[in-house]
This record gives structure tokens, C-alpha cells and sequence, in this order.
């Protein structure tokens, strides 16, 4: 009966805090890019003016987009900073913020769905 030389490999477990570092970076970069996709919404909404078919509605949509991202940002820097998982009196105040941060993600997931819905490029055919 011979061993075979994994037998003597240890098993690599899931480190959790690289998975939650990994998919905090991720959702950061995610954000950015979510924050830079509604400035250029709103950079091409100010340019075309009110010939945009849905100029006040679009306008509205992309400022509440960016102040929710603003204020999401602001939460998760308080968070991160001023609550301490370790101690037990910050578990019901952190567990709230989550769930606060939780909420304005999906608003803004609505928000940037509506607006996807009703952002229309000026059609070059028209006269």
C-alpha cells in the first residue's frame, strides 16, 4: 500500500478576512465606476439641455444617484472608522448601519435602473 505524496499536502481553508478585504476592494472599484458612470450621464444631460426628451426627470434621477452614493460612501467610512466589531455595545449600532446601507443600495440600483430606462442619445437623423 503505498501513500500518495498529497496525503501529506495541508488543505488550504477559506482565510474569511482575504474574502471579505477581496470583495470589499471589488465593491469599491464597482462604486467608482458607478460614480463615474452617472457624472457622465449628467455631463451629457447638461450639455444637450432641454432638447433631451426627459431633461428634468434624467436630472433628477442622476443627483439623487450621486448624493445617495455620497452619503453611502460617508455611512461606510463611519462605519469602518468609528464602530469596533470587537466590542459588544457597536453590534447594534453597526448591524443598523449595515441595514441602512442596504437600503440606499437598492434605491440607488432602482434610481440607475430608471435611469438606463429613459437615457436616450440624441438621434443623430433628426432634423
Amino acid at each position: 500500500m503505498s501513500i500518495s505524496p498529497d496525503a501529506y499536502r495541508p488543505q488550504k481553508s477559506l482565510d474569511a478576512n482575504k474574502y471579505a478585504t477581496k470583495k470589499t476592494i471589488a465593491q469599491g472599484l464597482l462604486d467608482v465606476a458607478l460614480l463615474t458612470a452617472n457624472a457622465s450621464q449628467l455631463k451629457y444631460v447638461l450639455q444637450v439641455g432641454e432638447k433631451h426628451e426627459f431633461y428634468v426627470l434624467m436630472l433628477t434621477l442622476i443627483s439623487i444617484s450621486i448624493v445617495l452614493q455620497v452619503f453611502q460612501a460617508i455611512l461606510c467610512v463611519l462605519l469602518g472608522t468609528t464602530l469596533n466589531l470587537n466590542k459588544e455595545g457597536d453590534h447594534k449600532s453597526a448591524d443598523r448601519a449595515n441595514n441602512v446601507i442596504l437600503c440606499i443600495n437598492i434605491i440607488l440600483m432602482a434610481t440607475n435602473i430608471l435611469i438606463s430606462a429613459f437615457e436616450m442619445k440624441e438621434d443623430s437623423n433628426k432634423p
